[in-house]
């Protein structure tokens, strides 16, 4: 049971998944970096862990950090039994706020969190519901939209498309850009040495979940094309997914031994330091944290045209996008950055500076915090000063 006398605002934390994807990274550093001189946290996890690439250890870092960790252990989407510590926990544990993330989450803290009382219920959008599926927009704008304080889009062209598309209300609809820490500098030499690269031999990289999303197969596609011009070229394709079938993606397309397939990796600057491109062939996103990673890691960057990406990636200045499913084009982008190593070099330079400058960790969760704070302070809940500063030169973007 909480402590009455403890001042600080209690935040839960919700979430189906912990370890898998960006998405999820983004609710874990959140909350596991939210300042614990200003607030409780905790954190639940709706569907069961066991077996989910990356959980152990993300439960494991945010058990360190502090964080109560809630396991719901939520067999199907209607397994209404299975939310009943949740739905405890919104009940007695003095919860200030419930910071849901994606869809289900958001749609089960929106119902729960205003049934219950909680006193503010913010959802985190991550693209996921602009699949084209009907209902889960009228569930966007009937449920989400309607009994949340404040919806976060991870990117403008997201907030665009949640007000005018989904038709949620303009002034719900909050713009927190995602941010990642630095993470030093990686050893490229082991990766080359483990993965037998040639020295000098040019180095694609992706970083992914391999989601259909991701449309790996398009890079592949393009890697042939690439070949023409670099033939010693090797595409380091890293995450968790179907890797079966990108390799016969790979043989189909006669570059079974350029592409490799490194399934879940825990040494992503070790990948990043070893290449010369960082790519992404998505069909849509977000505001992709492979993205950034590259930036940090001083990649120049040859991505798609969608979703967040053009606020990330500055065309010839720090990278190049292109259409998607245009594997021409991601091609002849990778060559001319292969051909310009100077060019490569400053567009990397350049990218680094931006991710440092607009995309940081430290804005990420001072924009959050902040957000937190305006909306207890409207509800006359007020935060405590605390030893940590939530400034950092972050403020959450109005509309």
């Amino acid at each position: 049971m909480p402590d009455d006398r403890d001042p600080r605002p209690h935040v839960l934390t919700l979430t189906d998944v912990v370890g898998l994807g960006g998405a999820e990274r983004v609710a874990e550093e959140l909350c596991a970096r939210t300042d614990p001189t200003r607030f409780r946290r905790s954190l639940c996890v709706t569907r069961p862990t066991s077996g989910v690439t990356g959980s152990a250890a993300s439960l494991a870092r945010l058990r360190e950090a502090g964080v109560e960790v809630v396991l719901a252990e939520r067999g199907h989407r209607l397994d209404v039994r299975s939310l009943r510590r949740l739905m405890a926990l919104l009940r007695h544990g003095r919860v200030d706020v419930v910071h849901a993330h994606k869809f289900g989450s958001n749609v089960w803290a929106a119902l729960l969190g205003h049934a219950l009382g909680v006193p503010v219920v913010v959802a985190h959008e991550h693209t996921w519901s602009f699949e084209g599926q009907a209902a889960r927009r009228l569930a966007d704008r009937h449920v989400v939209a309607r009994f949340s304080d404040a919806v976060i889009a991870v990117s403008e062209a997201d907030r665009a498309r949640m007000v005018a598309d989904v038709g949620m209300p303009a002034d719900r609809v909050v713009l927190v850009h995602n941010g990642i820490g630095g993470s030093g500098p990686g050893d490229g030499a082991a990766v080359a040495h483990e993965l037998g690269l040639r020295p000098g031999a040019p180095v694609l990289v992706q970083t992914a979940t391999l989601r259909p999303q991701k449309a790996v197969e398009v890079m592949i596609a393009a890697t042939a094309i690439i070949r023409q011009a670099h033939p010693d070229v090797r595409l380091l394709i890293a995450g968790y997914g179907d890797l079966a079938r990108l390799r016969t993606v790979a043989a189909d397309h006669g570059v079974a031994d350029a592409v490799v397939l490194l399934g879940a990796r825990n040494d992503v600057a070790d990948l990043l330091a070893c290449a010369n491109v960082g790519v992404l062939s998505s069909d849509f996103e977000g505001m992709p944290l492979a993205v950034l990673e590259y930036m940090a890691a001083g990649l120049p960057v040859v991505a798609t045209n969608v979703g967040g990406l053009p606020e990330m990636v500055r065309e010839g200045e720090t990278g190049f996008l292109v259409a998607a499913r245009d594997a021409a084009a991601l091609a002849q982008r990778v060559i001319r950055l292969l051909d310009d190593p100077e060019l490569a070099r400053q567009m990397g330079a350049r990218g680094r500076l931006r991710q440092q400058d607009a995309f940081s960790q430290e804005a990420m969760v001072g924009a959050v915090t902040n957000l937190y704070e305006r909306l207890l302070g409207a509800k006359g809940i007020s935060v405590p000063p605390g030893a940590m500063s939530a400034a950092a030169g972050a403020q959450v973007a109005q509309p």
